[in-house]
């Protein structure tokens, strides 16, 4: 039997242009309900643009975009807007949700003055609604929302005082305890530590069935989506698969571009000699030839968007000794961020850093520049040792000037790894900033290019010793792609505080883990590595106070549900089964999973394997969610 499913939004011949500039034309689009969609394309495509038409904030250039009746839409943007004189609390519950409601007043009850007249009657009469309404799951889930993403700290205070990424968590957790229909999410693992984003992740794909995101985080996008559209010069393509399958259905389209583009031109050269020699009599004769051409010549003079950034950068050469660092320590008042930390830099180290937001990882990162000086311990770095440190801030480019003397204020001329020299506006051309664009004021950059152009600030320097405080945020995969490869390459000591997880994992060799007490632990293996162990030792390192704590709980949740129902026969034996089912389908996955990597495929076995994983990924879900369900009872 066939089910379709319900169509959520849809777009006809949907066009948005700024001034001049056309984003893109005539896109056809479809969100369906069970659609995770994954909306890549460099910076500039216009994705948070097509991403507010869809939701609703942003009228189209031409066209007609169409929402189902009664459709709610939770929409999170790059800069939320709230009402700035009320808290983040009356932020986060302002909704038309009616059980929102009842449960703000319920919890506005509890902080009320107990001793006040009416305070029990008035709660006895809102925890009476809050039964009938059985809304105690869902305030469990909006506390669950409001702690994991540390709102609660300051949740009476008014959004107009806190910070960018406060706000940010302030608006996903707005987004999140609303529940829509439908979820928009412009970059939503900016600003969250890697915790957070976890959480994020498992909280998306237990809840949330249809989804649309833009996002740089490759791993992130491969666990809560199942289809990628990428926006590429104007036009949308859409891939049902994972990041890998996009990849490499990307590099055959563009193949196939190429070629065609190469048999326009080889076409029009010939075409162009035959028009040449028409006499203008004759010309009307063969009209259709003429106007076959111009289509011809259209598709021969496309321009390929092959705006890529280039990195060739010259290294500082490294002398022996590169950065010590002796039981340092560091503390603001009680609080103590590195405590008796000793550690030794060798040539080629890729460090990662790992901790919650707070931690101290910036501050260590100011002590190896030498820009903080440690309370107690030593630091020494090497005479050759030249530091680049790329801050997630960076209030030192000026908003007036241009880019261009910007970057001709260190340099006229820039040598690059080959000992070649090149002007600055060549170098900056390698960033992907044209030369039509490098007399426009830095003020006026998108968060994407700035971030690259605090990038070539750092590498014009030439250092070793390169220091990446957050340097993914803002930038297209595309361009974190060619990063990587660079840094891949990059002969200096690299470190590196990043909240992306495949990039880290594609760089590292180590870590420092902050434990949040002062204590940084040195990690032998990448972030992937790091999670694998701390799954493998999470009974080991309960505290024994911990787990008896856990167990208490335990016993008095099973006392407190003393009519809490047991399994049937019929769901014991499917409970059974499951583990069983779902062990089988991971090891035949794993199995495809090989073969796909051993290199020795046809091309057409490869995209069968390539659905069938999609397959088998997706029926594991259901049966692992299955079985979380029935083990509550078992």
């Amino acid at each position: 039997m066939h089910f379709c499913s319900m169509n959520f939004v849809s777009a006809e011949n949907l066009s948005k242009s700024y001034s001049e500039k056309w984003l893109f034309k005539n896109l056809n689009i479809g969100v369906n309900e069970g659609d995770r969609v994954a909306l890549i394309g460099i910076n500039g495509s216009g994705k948070s643009s097509l991403l507010k038409i869809l939701g609703g904030l942003e009228n189209p250039s031409d066209g007609i975009v169409s929402v189902r009746k009664g459709l709610k839409v939770g929409f999170l943007g790059q800069n939320p807007v709230f009402d700035e004189a009320k808290t983040v609390f009356d932020n986060v519950f302002y909704s038309g949700n009616t059980l929102l409601s009842l449960i703000k007043d319920y919890e506005k009850q509890l902080e009320a003055d107990s001793s006040a007249p009416g305070y029990d009657q008035k709660l006895h009469e809102l925890v009476e609604k809050m039964n009938a309404a059985d809304a105690w799951t869902y305030e469990q889930q909006i506390k669950e929302i409001i702690s994991k993403l540390g709102i609660g700290e300051y949740i009476e205070r008014p959004v107009s005082v806190l910070s960018g990424g406060q706000r940010k968590r302030v608006a996903m957790a707005k987004v999140l305890i609303d529940n829509p229909d439908l979820l928009i999410l412009d970059e939503p693992t900016n600003h969250l530590d890697l915790e957070t984003i976890e959480w994020l992740e498992a909280l998306i794909k237990s809840r949330f069935s249809t989804l649309l995101l833009v996002t740089h985080d490759r791993y992130f996008l491969d666990n809560v989506s199942n289809q990628i559209w990428e926006l590429d010069n104007g036009s949308l393509y859409k891939y049902k698969g994972d990041y890998g399958y996009y990849l490499e259905k990307k590099a055959a389209r563009e193949e196939i571009l190429d070629a065609e583009i190469d048999k326009a031109r080889n076409l029009m050269r010939k075409e162009l000699e035959w028009i040449r020699r028409q006499p203008k009599a004759r010309g009307t004769k063969a009209k259709y030839r003429v106007d076959a051409f111009e289509e011809t010549k259209a598709k021969a003079t496309q321009q390929r968007p092959d705006q890529k950034l280039e990195l060739q950068m010259k290294m500082t050469r490294q002398g022996g000794k590169i950065l010590e660092l002796k039981r340092v320590s560091k503390a603001y008042d009680e609080l103590k961020l590195i405590n008796d930390f000793t550690y030794t830099f060798k040539k080629g180290d890729k460090v990662g850093i790992v901790g919650k937001n707070g931690t101290g990882k910036s501050t260590l990162l100011n002590i190896f520049t030498g820009n903080i000086q440690p309370d107690k311990g030593d630091r020494d770095a090497g005479e050759t040792t030249f530091f680049g440190h790329y801050k997630q801030e960076d209030a030192s480019l000026p908003p007036e000037k241009r880019i261009i003397e910007v970057v001709k204020d260190i340099a006229e001329y820039i040598e690059l790894a080959n000992g070649q020299k090149i002007s600055a506006s060549q170098f900056l051309k390698m960033f992907m900033f044209p030369p039509e664009q490098q007399y426009t004021p830095v003020g006026k950059l998108s968060g994407g290019e700035r971030k690259r152009l605090q990038l070539l600030m750092v590498l014009i320097k030439n250092p070793n010793f390169l220091i990446l405080d957050e340097p993914t945020n803002d930038l297209d995969i595309g361009t974190l792609n060619v990063l990587e490869e660079f840094l891949n390459e990059y002969a200096g000591s690299l470190v590196i505080v990043s909240h992306d997880r495949y990039f880290m994992d594609r760089l590292v060799d180590h870590l420092f883990i902050f434990d949040g007490k002062g204590n940084i632990i040195d990690f032998p293996g990448n972030y992937t590595d790091y999670r694998e162990s701390l799954a493998e030792n999470k009974e080991q390192s309960v505290p024994v106070e911990q787990k008896q704590e856990v167990e208490k709980k335990q016993e008095n949740a099973n006392t407190n549900s003393a009519n809490k129902r047991k399994l049937s026969y019929k769901e014991r034996t499917e409970y059974e089964s499951l583990e069983k089912d779902i062990q089988k389908l991971e090891q035949e996955k794993n199995k495809l999973v090989e073969e796909m990597n051993s290199g020795n495929l046809a091309h057409e076995i490869l995209m069968e394997h390539s659905v069938k994983i999609q397959q088998l990924t997706e029926t594991i879900d259901e049966k692992s969610l299955r079985w979380l369900e029935l083990s509550e009872f078992a």
